[in-house]
């Protein structure tokens, strides 16, 4: 048996073969860091409850509240109150107890629960779009046992948030591509915008963006809540969704790619018909007179103005799918968000240039022929300067999100940001590389420039007879050795040296003869030590990007440092109600119209010296009340001492607050409030507490 070479078609195919092991190579590295992260923790974090997890009460508070460290949306289903038996026993409405920097909402218990363990299961959505849940419990008068049982699995864990991911990250891959090669073929290589290859790169990012993004919308829903694929089709829940910052977001999106749709149709329609048909002109070759001369002009000045109009309405569109992720997510909370948002759309955009146009750079370099030297020293520009924007922005984002330097390596939000800023030297150093080896592909070609200007132009018309010549005999001989080896009555309908009558065979004939040429370009450029090397690097680069992405995916789902902090240190604070803080609730009635409420008292830290002291005044129904005036005073019968006056100041409507408030000597002391509900209307109900 002799040996065979390879032919074109089978290289092609061990070239094809190599796409799916590529796929499954990156689809593991996303499946590792997909699986390693750790369930999605949110921006806001539960800072405060009343009572406490843990706590033994006396009795029945009238409420249960719950302060955050930032911002959450919640409703009358999201703290839920449930006695021994695993009944609710809250009333179901929200209370709405904010005040300044204050976050804290609260739901009232309905009156007489006995005593026995009462458990509190809560769930909310931050304000950057994550859910966020939890349970605790405290008992009344004592312990006891509980038959509530709680899901197992947290808010935004599961099957449910595994495919929520995985839109994300595909939403942020389709974005940076989508961006990304259309600035390419716009600043670096507007040829581009007819060649194939190029265009179906474009195309495929917008689907999966716009099919990532319809994902989000419809699981947003379980995401948020039960964690059940099947809520997905409750049309009830989506229009819930659809009033949330998040699904607004997602639905400007989806409009917004309506108008990328209509980009794409003109970058790859009149745009690009403007360059095949300059491309057909040079090859036919261009008359020099007057006319010709003025119809150039007028094309160019046309080409520029197209080019402007895609340039600024693709930016515009750009940044407003950018402004998507900035509105909704960490840069939309916390400090300075109305300097972050802007930052951040910055930061997507730079990154979306640089890796996109990575990613189309790599599809020329490996499916375009002859893909000019300069468009790819125009993108070594246009990564550079990407890459000094998404240096300083970056650097304003770590510094917003983390806070401190313990945050960088104490918080997974800093040892992600670690990770990714490892990824992005590592990415920078291996673009360095690439840079060299654009520089020494432009080097070459202005090298074998000057040379064929110095060969003068008869001997390059003379050289491009002879190609020309020996490529139409070497078509032929393809066309007469394929002739040969069809069946034999389609070989005598072609004589050697003649075209076939068949037109169809003879388009089959075209066909091969131009795969053919495109091997033997294919084997040219491959032969090019400078391209091959420019490819690698690109190769490399494009690996990285991947995993720097899906990093980036999970750093945007993970509790930002600052906040990691603030929720640790509030945990020691006044915001949290220390074991030792005096509470007690008095019943009062003057007498008078609307003479009935109560009052909560709050004495922290409850022992001899100064105290911080807190008042609440509330209707029947649990509404704060606000009365015309409250006084306090404090005595010591045993020692004598007082009564010591305390006129606690207003700090919001049925809210009244003072501080400094002194108890000089361990005892019982007796608390005497005294409540006015009109000019007439005055009672005192007091309380005996132990301070130790």
């Amino acid at each position: 048996m002799t040996a065979t070479t390879p032919t074109p078609s089978t290289a092609r195919v061990r070239a094809t073969a190599l796409l799916p092991r590529l796929t499954l190579v990156l689809a593991a590295l996303l499946a590792v860091f997909f699986t390693a992260a750790t369930p999605a923790s949110a921006h806001a974090a539960l800072t405060a409850s009343d009572p406490k997890d843990g706590a033994v009460v006396a009795t029945a508070p009238a409420q249960v509240t719950l302060s955050f460290s930032e911002g959450v949306a919640m409703n009358g289903d999201s703290i839920r109150v449930l006695d021994p038996q695993g009944r609710r026993v809250d009333t179901g409405e929200l209370r709405d107890l904010c005040s300044g920097n204050t976050i804290r909402y609260g739901t009232a218990l309905r009156p007489g629960q006995p005593d026995g363990t009462y458990t509190v299961a809560w769930q909310a959505i931050s304000a950057d779009s994550h859910p966020i849940a939890g349970a605790f419990t405290f008992s009344i008068g004592a312990p006891s046992t509980t038959s509530v049982s709680l899901p197992s699995r947290a808010a935004g864990d599961g099957p449910v948030a595994i495919a929520y991911g995985v839109a994300r990250y595909a939403a942020y891959a389709g974005f940076a591509v989508l961006v990304g090669a259309a600035a390419f073929i716009l600043l670096c290589w507007r040829r581009g915008a007819a060649e194939r290859p190029m265009q179906k790169l474009v195309v495929r990012a917008w689907v999966t963006l716009t099919v990532a993004t319809l994902a989000m919308l419809m699981l947003r829903n379980p995401y948020t809540g039960s964690g059940n694929f099947a809520d997905a089709f409750d049309l009830a829940g989506l229009k819930a969704v659809l009033e949330t910052k998040s699904g607004a977001s997602l639905v400007s999106r989806l409009l917004l790619l309506g108008a990328a749709a209509l980009f794409i149709t003109v970058l790859f329609g009149a745009y690009a018909r403007r360059h095949q048909r300059g491309g057909a002109a040079e090859a036919g070759g261009e008359s020099a007179d007057s006319t010709g001369r003025s119809s150039e002009g007028e094309d160019a000045k046309a080409e520029s103005d197209l080019v402007f109009g895609l340039g600024i309405g693709g930016t515009v569109v750009a940044a407003g799918i950018a402004a998507t992720w900035a509105l909704s997510e960490h840069a939309s909370t916390g400090i300075q968000p109305a300097l972050a948002m802007p930052v951040d759309i910055l930061h997507l955009l730079a990154v979306a240039t640089w890796l996109g146009g990575l990613t189309a750079l790599l599809v020329a370099l490996h499916k375009v022929p002859g893909i000019e030297r300069e468009a790819v020293r125009r993108f070594s520009a246009v990564a550079f300067t990407s890459v000094l924007v998404l240096t300083a922005t970056g650097a304003y984002q770590s510094w917003r999100q983390v806070g401190s330097w313990s945050a960088l390596t104490g918080t997974d939000y800093g040892r992600l940001l670690l990770a990714k800023i490892g990824l992005v030297l590592v990415l920078v150093a291996v673009a360095y590389v690439s840079r060299k080896w654009t520089s020494r592909l432009v080097a070459t070609a202005r090298a074998g420039k000057a040379a064929d200007e110095a060969a003068g132009n008869g001997d390059t018309k003379d050289e491009e007879a002879r190609d020309e010549e020996t490529g139409d005999e070497e078509a032929k001989a393809v066309a007469v050795k394929a002739v040969a080896a069809e069946p034999s009555d389609v070989s005598r309908e072609t004589s050697a040296g003649a075209a076939p009558a068949d037109p169809r065979r003879a388009a089959q004939l075209a066909r091969q003869s131009a795969a053919r040429r495109g091997a033997r370009e294919k084997r040219a450029r491959d032969a090019d030590p400078d391209r091959a090397g420019l490819r690698r690097s690109v190769l490399a680069e494009a690996g990285v990007a991947v995993v720097l992405l899906a990093v980036t995916t999970i750093l945007t789902s993970t509790e930002p440092g600052r906040a990691a902090e603030l929720e640790t240190s509030r945990g020691t604070d006044a915001g949290a109600v220390p074991d030792r803080a005096v509470k007690i609730t008095l019943p009062f009635d003057t007498g008078g119209q609307n003479g009935k409420g109560s009052v909560r008292l709050q004495l922290d830290p409850g022992r001899v010296g100064a105290n911080t002291l807190h008042v609440w005044a509330e209707s029947p129904d649990g509404k704060p009340l606000d009365l015309p005036e409250v006084k306090v005073s404090f005595t010591l019968p045993a020692k004598d001492i007082g009564p010591l006056p305390v006129a606690p100041e207003r700090a919001a409507p049925g809210h009244w607050s003072a501080s400094g408030v002194q108890l000089p000597l361990p005892g019982d002391w007796q608390i005497d409030v005294t409540v006015r509900t009109s000019d007439i209307d005055q009672t005192t109900v007091q309380k005996n507490v132990k301070i130790g």
